[in-house]
Order: structure tokens, then C-alpha cells, then sequence
């Protein structure tokens, strides 16, 4: 039978004080009840009394009373002491524990000589070396606690000037003296410990608890003190004594002591307040410029998470409310998708989002065009986030559905796409623009019946340009790739096949690479959907610009960013809509009278029944009772070409007629008629609502190791010019030290390209 949990009253801040029996009692101090069972371990413990009391876990100090024995207190410094002492508190409902700060490292460094100078400031105490990357754990303390003497030299003089008096500057006046009230302790306890520094020195405190705080200065026989306590009847904090004069000389080394990394993680908590993205490196450099703290990379990048943490909520958490924040979206979001799975040690795996309002818009109002992408998430876990967008009827960006996943395999993409089916639903036929890859093209194929796949042409443009890289001249692969775009957008299979000929002129292996890679899948000359001249999948970067401003936040924030944005944008663009005086939106109205101005010099023939010649520099066939071009610009684009437009002119019809229902204002409306509502308590919910979740969610298993690799979001990438032989026309070096004196010899040496099929 599991033995029942005891509830640990854990205890920091306070003294111990004998009584006249013998009996030792503990007064003031901050105390937290946390639950033990014979299943935690030590580790686990310690881990949660660091985090509950901001301490260091290698520098705690945990005790206890034996039952009975209020005179001898039993320290715990391994997993078997810490069994006993739950093995001895087994019948008990409680045990009372004591965490305190181990200062033996600290007696050490100031047991050795010391400057004797009247006042040592904070940049004299605290002086780190810095300590190599690799070297240090990625949750390894931030070592600041601990005071480092100095001896005043030039080396350290700019360390006693222009930045330590500017911290003085900010703290020198954090506490102003008697009747100076704050609105908690935790918020004087703040104050006294920067007005610490900013005067050099360093104290302790006599009582702290949720009454009053008496603290003392260090030095043996300094009458500095100040002592502050609780209002009865406001509840506020006022201080009631203060002996503000220092006596002490040489002791003050210790100051070093008050800055620790909880004082650190609140300098950087001010700074990004302001600058969310606040890098590592440049808190190393402005914590040092300013304060005189030297951190190395590590350090400043912990004290960032912990900051960072405190301002937006714990990573860890987020996950166990994920249930929660599921059901308070389809609660204040009727209709909506809000489904996550879990791997079977409860971990996190994915989840799915789409909200009621999107679902709408896009069957509602949006063209039957999907695009699907990816963009790397640098929360914590890391993660990828999933998304379908399609284009509303100004081609602006409609976001659909979106997911965050563990990570991008194939696995995950045909979940997401499971699930995005469920949302849009319908019977008209979708076409796709996304990866060639070859797990997301038979998912598609399995899960959207009579669907299009257009292949994503940056990425298809990406690895055409990679295969030819190191056998050819810049300006070849410039060249190439500029036919191969051409070739995509070309809407006639002449245009395409002088296109394609153009890289044949070059390379026959390229040419053969081109034909090999299905142009029905990218090439508008081919491709049997209607992708209305969108052909690649990165059309929703103002989403993705979303996704890369909240991207470090817990994963509940960072959807809860994303529908702000997506709320705002739907309110915005309804707003905007209900100005408009045209038919068409205003893009396609500017591109109709384009079409419509290049028409006035055309001649209409009739033909037979409702097809027309139209004559210009060529001469084209119009089908009007087909929607049809031989041009093809009217079947591609969904609004007539200006050879349509002449026809109609000619019959004295109105070319708005022949757009595409989807470019009309009214279908725009359509699409932002339903609003996304907002979702209350998202940072911190009840804790009544999190323990109804029936279901556990814990943070992924394995974090991936480093930094997460960037997946590109822009056109494709600059070729980069590689240096040219003038000797061999070879690359890679130049003329000086080339081995081959002659062209020939170069030649008979050189490998052929090797292309590789995208389908294979």
C-alpha cells in the first residue's frame, strides 16, 4: 500500500534560538508547504525548494527534527538520509524542514587579507574570471554569490569610476531612511539589497518574516541597522528605525555577497521588459559596463531563462495547463479545433490549433488554396510550428490552422494534415502549394482526395541552385536558376520550352534535371489546379514575422500571441472592408483596369458562337462561355485577361462579370465576418480549473541538442561568387595556385555533374 504524502513546512531566512530547556525554536523567515512521498528523490526536492527560495542547489543546507527531539537538528546531504527522514515522519501529517545557505566557500575568501580601504565597492567584491562555454552546464548556478577580494590596482581603476558611480546612481537612494514605505517586503528586501551595493557594504538580517525585518551591518560592532515592519491596518510596509552610519572599515569585502544571481536575474528582468530579445552576449557586456558584474556567456544566458521565467511563466507549467487552455478555447470559441497529443510517458507531442473564425473565413471567402510551411521554434524545448495559410481575396495572408510539434518528420506533417482536414472540410477540390518532400506529397495524396500539390518552387529553386554549386561559374548558376523562375511563371509551353532550352544552351545535365523534377507540379504551363500564380509556399510571412516575435515564449503564450494577432488582423480588415466603395478589392481592382487600358487597342473577330479572335502583336483565341485564353492569363489568375476584356468591350458586357467570385469585396467580408474572442486567464489560470485536467502533460523528453537550425523564409538565397581560375576557368582557386598549366588538363581531370532527381 503507497504510503500517504507528508507535507513539508520548508523554512529559510529566519535564526534559531535556544530555549531554556535546551530546545531549539526557529523564528522568522519565509516558510512554503510542499508535498513528499516516498517516491521523490533528494535531487527532485532540492531542485524545488532552489526554485521556491531562489538559492543555489549546490549551496543549500537542508535539516530537520528528529520526532520527539526539538535539541538536535539532522542533516540531509544524501538520497538515503532523505528516505530516513521520510521513513521517520511516515505517521505524521507534516514534517518541519530548514533550507539554508551553505557559507564555508564564503568564510574562506574572507578569512584571506583584505584591502583596508574605507569603502570596498561592489566592483572590488565581485570580479569573475570568465569560465569556457564548454566547460560549463547549461543549468549550472550562476556563481555570483560568492564575494572575490580584490586589492585596488590601475588594472581594476575603471571598475571604482564611471561604472560604479553609475550604479550609485540608480541605488544610492533605494532607501531614503525612516518612514520610506514599500508595498511588500519582498519589495524592500529589493531595495535594502541594491542600496547595499551602491554603498559598499554588506549586512545580514536579525529577523525576517512576514511581520518585520531587522537587518544588521556584517561588521562586528558597526551600529548600522534598520528595521522595518507591517502596517496592522494598511498592510503596507514601513521602515521604523535606521542608524545610517557605517564605522566598520576592511569587513565591507563582502558586499560582493549581496549581488547575487537573484539580483542579477533582476537587473536583466528591467531590461527586457523593453527589449524581449536581449541577447546573452550583450547582457554580459551591459551588466559589466554597468555594475562591474562579469558574467560569461553561460551565466548571462541562465540569468536571461530565470528572468525571463519570472516574466512570463515558467516553460514546464505551460505544458500542464495545456489541457486546460484546449478546452478554454472551443469554450470562448465555439466551433473552433484545439486538440494536443501526448507520447506514452505523458510528454508533449503536438498540438493542434484552429479557430471557428478561420474555419469560416476560408470556406466562406478564400480560394481553395492552401500553403503549407514551417518555422523553427527557440522556446526552451524548441519545437517546430506547422501552419496552413491561404490568400483572401486582396491576397493578403488568412491564417487557417497551425500546429506545434515536437519536431518536423513526416509522422507529425501527416497528423497536422489529419487534423486540418476535420477543419476545412469540403467539397471543392484544395490545391496545395508545399514541400517536394517525399513523406508530405503522399500524405497529401492519402488524406485530400483530388487534390493538386504544387511544389514549393523556392525550395525547388533551392536545391536546383545546390546540385549545380562547384561545377559551374556564378554567373552560369545565376543564369540557370533565372530561366528555371522564368520557366515556372511562364502560363504557354512555348514561353516555358524557350525557357528550359536556355539552361539546355548551358548545361544538357541541368536541362535533364528540369525535365526529371514533374513540372505538371510547379510549372503554371503544366500544373492542373488553380494556384492563381502563387507558386510558393512562403506566402504567409506576415504570419511567420508573428511566429519569430513570440517564438521563445511557453508554448500556451506563444498561441495565445499568435491569436491576438490573428484577432486583431480580423478586426482590422473587417473595418477596413466596410470602406470600400468597388466590387472587386482593391488590388483586383487595380489589376482589372491594368488589363483593361491594355485592351483599348486590340481587334475583336467573331469566330464561331462565343469564341473570339482577339489581334494584336499575336493573335488569340477567346472562349467567353469557358473562361478561356489561349493567352491562358484568364484560367491562371482568375481575372480575364485584357484579350477577354476587349471581347467583352466589343459586346458591350462588363468585364467584373467574368472575375473570379473569390476577388469580389463582398466574398472578402465574407472572409472576415466571424471574430476570434479572446481567452481569459491564459498566464494563470485557477488552480481549481488545472487539477480537474484529466490528463498529464509533461515538457518534451529530449530537448535537441544546440541551437536550432533555421529553416529559410525568404526567396531563395544569393549565389554566392566562387573564385575563378583565369588559367583553367576551374573554381575554387586562382591562376597562382593552380596545378594545371593547361585547360586540357584541367578538363580530363574534372568530374561530371551529378543531379539528383527531387522525386527520388
Amino acid at each position: 500500500m503507497a504510503m500517504k504524502k507528508i507535507i513539508a513546512i520548508c523554512q529559510s531566512g529566519g535564526e534559531f534560538e535556544t530555549n531554556d530547556d535546551g530546545s531549539l525554536s526557529y523564528n522568522g523567515g519565509d516558510a512554503y508547504a510542499l508535498d513528499l512521498d516516498n517516491q521523490m528523490k533528494l535531487s527532485d526536492f532540492k531542485q524545488e525548494l532552489a526554485d521556491t527560495f531562489h538559492f543555489s542547489v549546490d549551496g543549500m543546507l537542508i535539516k530537520y527534527f528528529l520526532p520527539g527531539n526539538k535539541k538536535t537538528l539532522i542533516t540531509i546531504s544524501k538520497d538515503k538520509d532523505f528516505k530516513r527522514m521520510i521513513s521517520f515522519f511516515g505517521d505524521s501529517d507534516q514534517v518541519d524542514v530548514f533550507v539554508m545557505i551553505d557559507e564555508g566557500v564564503a568564510r574562506n575568501m574572507s578569512n584571506m587579507p583584505v584591502s583596508r580601504s574605507s569603502r570596498t565597492t561592489m566592483s572590488e567584491a565581485v570580479v569573475l574570471a570568465d569560465v569556457p562555454i564548454d566547460a560549463m552546464n547549461i543549468d549550472d548556478p550562476i556563481d555570483i554569490d560568492l564575494p572575490i577580494e580584490t586589492t585596488p590596482t590601475d588594472a581594476f581603476a575603471y571598475l571604482e569610476g564611471e561604472e560604479h558611480r553609475r550604479a550609485a546612481a540608480q541605488w544610492e537612494n533605494t532607501i531614503t531612511g525612516v518612514d520610506q514605505i514599500f508595498s511588500s517586503f519582498a519589495e524592500f528586501r529589493e531595495a535594502l539589497r541594491k542600496y547595499s551595493i551602491a554603498h559598499g557594504f554588506a549586512y545580514k538580517y536579525k529577523k525576517n518574516d512576514s511581520h518585520r525585518v531587522t537587518a544588521k551591518c556584517r561588521s562586528e560592532g558597526c551600529p548600522w541597522r534598520i528595521y522595518a515592519s507591517r502596517s496592522p491596518t494598511t498592510q503596507i510596509v514601513c521602515i521604523k528605525t535606521m542608524k545610517s552610519t557605517h564605522t566598520c572599515e576592511g569587513a565591507s569585502v563582502n558586499a560582493g555577497y549581496q549581488s547575487t544571481r537573484g539580483l542579477v536575474r533582476s537587473i536583466i528582468k528591467e531590461k527586457l521588459k523593453v527589449s524581449p530579445n536581449y541577447k546573452p552576449k550583450d547582457i554580459a557586456s551591459y551588466i559589466k559596463r554597468e555594475y562591474g558584474i562579469q558574467l560569461n556567456y553561460t551565466q548571462a544566458w541562465r540569468a536571461k531563462e530565470m528572468a525571463r521565467e519570472q516574466l512570463q511563466g515558467s516553460y514546464k507549467e505551460a505544458y500542464t495547463q495545456l489541457p486546460y487552455f484546449c478546452e478554454r478555447i472551443m469554450e470562448t470559441n465555439p466551433g473552433s479545433i484545439a486538440t494536443f497529443a501526448t507520447k506514452e510517458d505523458s510528454s508533449f507531442h503536438r498540438l493542434f490549433i484552429s479557430f471557428h473564425a478561420s474555419i469560416s473565413g476560408f470556406q466562406q471567402g478564400c480560394r481553395p488554396l492552401l500553403f503549407l510551411d514551417s518555422t523553427q521554434l527557440y522556446s526552451k524545448y524548441q519545437g517546430t510550428l506547422l501552419a496552413a495559410t491561404a490568400a483572401d481575396g486582396d491576397d493578403g495572408v488568412f491564417p487557417v490552422a497551425f500546429a506545434v510539434v515536437d519536431s518536423e518528420t513526416d509522422e507529425n506533417w501527416h497528423w497536422f494534415l489529419l487534423e486540418l482536414k476535420s477543419a476545412v472540410s469540403t467539397s471543392r477540390p484544395i490545391a496545395f502549394v508545399a514541400d517536394f518532400e517525399k513523406g508530405l506529397r503522399e500524405s497529401l495524396r492519402e488524406i485530400f482526395d483530388n487534390c493538386q500539390h504544387g511544389y514549393c518552387l523556392r525550395y525547388l529553386a533551392e536545391k536546383f541552385d545546390n546540385d549545380l554549386t562547384g561545377q559551374f561559374s556564378h554567373e552560369a548558376r545565376r543564369l540557370m536558376v533565372q530561366d528555371f523562375y522564368a520557366a515556372a511563371y511562364a502560363y504557354k509551353l512555348e514561353s516555358f520550352e524557350r525557357c528550359t532550352e536556355n539552361i539546355k544552351s548551358i548545361s544538357l545535365e541541368a536541362y535533364d534535371w528540369v525535365i526529371r523534377s514533374e513540372p505538371e507540379r510547379w510549372a503554371n504551363a503544366f500544373f492542373g489546379g488553380a494556384r492563381y500564380n502563387h507558386i510558393t509556399s512562403n506566402f504567409g510571412e506576415l504570419f511567420y514575422s508573428w511566429v519569430t516575435e513570440a517564438n521563445e515564449l511557453p508554448i500556451t503564450q506563444l498561441v495565445d500571441v499568435l491569436r491576438g494577432k490573428m484577432m486583431e488582423l480580423i478586426y482590422t480588415r473587417r473595418v477596413e472592408s466596410g470602406k470600400w466603395g468597388t466590387r472587386l478589392t482593391p488590388s483586383m481592382e487595380e489589376k482589372l483596369q491594368n488589363e483593361i487600358s491594355k485592351s483599348r487597342s486590340l481587334q475583336v473577330l467573331l469566330s464561331h458562337d462565343n469564341t473570339f479572335e482577339v489581334r494584336g502583336e499575336d493573335v488569340d483565341l477567346v472562349d467567353i462561355d469557358h473562361w478561356d485564353c489561349s493567352c491562358r492569363g484568364w484560367q491562371i489568375t482568375g481575372l480575364p485577361c485584357f484579350h477577354a476584356i476587349a471581347v467583352f468591350e466589343s459586346l458591350g458586357r462588363s468585364a467584373y462579370d467574368y472575375c473570379s467570385r473569390y476577388f469580389t469585396a463582398e466574398s472578402y467580408r465574407l472572409t472576415y465576418a466571424e471574430s476570434i474572442l479572446p481567452v481569459p486567464n491564459v498566464e494563470k489560470p485557477m488552480e481549481s480549473d488545472l487539477t480537474e485536467a484529466a490528463v498529464t502533460v509533461t515538457p518534451p523528453t529530449k530537448r535537441p541538442p544546440g541551437r536550432p537550425k533555421t529553416k529559410q523564409t525568404g526567396s531563395l538565397i544569393m549565389i554566392k561568387r566562387q573564385v575563378m581560375c583565369s588559367n583553367c576557368k576551374g573554381l575554387g582557386h586562382n591562376k597562382k595556385t593552380c596545378n594545371n598549366k593547361t585547360l586540357e588538363n584541367h578538363n580530363d581531370g574534372s568530374e561530371s555533374l551529378a543531379l539528383t532527381s527531387p522525386t527520388s
